[in-house]
C-alpha cells in the first residue's frame, strides 16, 4: 500500500469520504432505532442531532485549520494532552468507535441484501454477508488513495442521487404536505430519557465528519479544505436524513418502522412502489454501506498508523508483509469482523455512541483549557458543545444501564483496559528510553 501522498485527495473526494461514512450508518443502520426511541418525532431527532454535531464540528474545523495532519484526531489529542495515556486512550476510543461503525454498517448491508430473497429467518446470513463486505472493503483500501477517492466519489453521487429519488418519490406517493411536518403524537408519549437516547444515536449518524480530519495533509490545501469538507458534508447529510425520515414516516406507521427497524427503508418503499421499490432501495443500501465501510476503514488505518509512528500505541506485524498502514488495515478489518459476528445492531450502535461521545468530550475539554487561544476558538461555542455532549452521554448511559446493562459493562471494561494498558506501555517505553 502506498505511503501518505500529499494532495492526493481533492475537496470533492474528501466530501465523498465524509458523506460516505455518514449516510451509510445514519440512514440504513440507525433510522429505525432512532424512531423506536422517539416515535413520530424521529425526523426532529436527526435535525437536533445535526445541530449538536455542528457545535462539535467547530472544534475540529478550528484544529484542522491550524494542525492539518493525516493522523487527524490522534494528532489533535496529542497537541492537547501531550504524549500521555489520555491521548492514546482518546484516539483509540475514536478508532474503536469507527470500527464499531464499520461492523454496524456491514451487518446492515447483510440485512438489506436478504430483502431481495424470500427468507423467513435471516439467521446467520446478515453477519456472513457483512464479513464479505468487510473483506471487499479491505481489498479496495489496499489498492490505494486513488481507488478509494474515485470509488467514494462515484458511490456518493449514486447514493445521494438515488436516496433523493427515493425520498421525493416516497413523499409524492404518500401525498405528503407540510401540514404533516409536525407530528400528531404528543411529546409526552416518550420520556426525556428516550428522546436523549435517540439524540445519542442520531449524533452517531453524523460522526462520520471526523473521518475527514484523518486524511489531513493528504487533502489538497488542507488548511482551507478540511473545514469546508466537514461543513458541506454535514449540510448534505442533514438534508438527506430529513428527506428520508419524512418519506419513511409518510409511508409507514411508527409500529411498522419499529417492526422493520433493521431494514426500514426497504419496508417503506413497499406501499409506494411495490417490489421494484424494494429492489431499488436495497441497491441504494448496498452502495451506501459499501462506500461507508471503505471510507471508514481508510480513515482508521490513517489514524492508527500515525499513533504507531508517534509511538503512542504498541505494534506487532505478526509476520504480515508490507508497511504499517497495511498492518493497520488488517487489524481494523479483523476486529470489525469479530464485532459483526458477535453483536446485534442495537448493541453495536450503543457502544459506538458511548465511545464517540467520550472522545468528543475529551477533545472539547482539552481545547477549551489548553489550546483555544492558540487556534482562535470561541469559548462559548466550545462550552456549548461540551455541555450538549455530556448531557446526551449521561442520559444515554443511564438509559442503557437500566435496559441493557451489558452494553455499559462492556464499554467500561474496554475503556479501563485501554487506559491502563496504555499507561503500562508508555511507562515501560519511558523507562527503556531513560536507561
Amino acid at each position: 500500500m502506498a505511503e501518505y501522498k500529499k494532495n492526493s485527495l481533492s475537496l470533492t473526494n474528501t466530501i465523498a469520504l465524509g458523506t460516505g461514512v455518514m449516510i451509510g450508518a445514519g440512514i440504513f443502520a440507525l433510522l429505525g432505532q432512532v424512531a423506536e426511541l422517539s416515535g413520530q418525532w424521529f425526523p426532529f431527532a436527526f435535525l437536533i442531532g445535526a445541530v449538536i454535531s455542528g457545535f462539535s464540528s467547530y472544534t475540529y474545523v478550528k484544529m484542522s485549520n491550524t494542525y492539518p495532519s493525516a493522523g487527524g484526531i490522534g494528532m489533535y489529542l496529542k497537541k492537547v494532552y501531550g504524549k500521555t495515556a489520555w491521548t492514546a486512550t482518546g484516539a483509540l476510543l475514536m478508532a474503536l468507535s469507527m470500527v464499531i461503525n464499520e461492523s454496524l454498517v456491514a451487518r446492515t448491508f447483510g440485512t438489506y441484501v436478504l430483502e431481495l430473497f424470500d427468507v423467513e429467518s435471516k439467521g446467520f446470513w446478515p453477519p456472513i454477508l457483512g464479513v464479505l463486505l468487510l473483506i471487499t472493503a479491505f481489498i479496495v483500501n489496499v489498492m490505494g488513495n486513488k481507488a478509494i477517492g474515485g470509488s467514494s466519489l462515484v458511490m456518493a453521487i449514486l447514493k445521494i442521487g438515488g436516496i433523493a429519488v427515493f425520498a421525493i418519490g416516497g413523499l409524492w406517493a404518500a401525498g405528503f404536505t407540510f401540514d404533516q411536518v409536525v407530528p400528531s403524537q404528543s411529546l409526552t408519549e416518550h420520556s426525556l430519557v428516550d428522546y436523549l437516547g435517540a439524540l445519542a444515536l442520531s449524533i452517531l449518524a453524523y460522526k462520520g465528519f471526523t473521518t475527514i480530519t484523518n486524511s489531513g495533509d493528504e487533502i489538497v490545501d488542507p488548511k482551507r479544505n478540511v473545514g469546508r469538507a466537514i461543513v458541506i458534508s454535514l449540510v448534505i447529510c442533514t438534508l438527506v436524513y430529513l428527506m428520508v425520515a419524512f418519506a419513511v414516516s409518510s409511508n409507514l406507521s411508527i409500529q411498522e418502522i419499529i417492526a422493520a427497524k433493521d431494514y426500514s427503508l426497504a419496508e417503506a418503499s413497499r406501499p409506494a412502489f411495490g417490489k421494484y421499490g424494494v429492489w431499488f432501495t436495497v441497491g441504494l443500501a448496498i452502495i451506501s454501506t459499501v462506500s461507508g465501510v471503505v471510507a471508514s476503514i481508510f480513515a482508521v488505518s490513517r489514524m492508527t498508523t500515525m499513533l504507531t509512528e508517534k509511538e503512542l500505541i504498541p505494534h506487532r506485524h505478526f509476520g504480515i508483509p508490507g508497511d504499517i498502514q497495511k498492518h493497520m488495515l488488517v487489524y481494523t478489518v479483523v476486529i470489525a469482523i469479530g464485532l459483526t459476528m458477535l453483536f446485534d445492531l442495537s448493541r453495536i450502535a450503543a457502544l459506538g455512541a458511548i465511545f464517540y461521545l467520550i472522545m468528543d468530550i475529551g477533545i472539547h475539554w482539552g481545547v477549551l483549557n489548553n489550546l483555544r487561544k492558540e487556534i482562535g476558538a470561541n469559548p462559548i461555542i466550545l462550552i456549548t458543545a461540551l455541555v450538549l455532549d455530556v448531557l446526551v452521554l449521561g442520559v444515554f448511559i443511564w438509559s442503557k444501564a437500566g435496559s441493557d446493562p451489558l452494553v455499559v459493562i462492556v464499554a467500561l471494561a474496554l475503556m479501563v483496559l485501554i487506559f491502563f494498558g496504555e499507561r503500562f506501555f508508555l511507562g515501560k517505553k519511558r523507562t527503556v528510553e531513560e536507561e
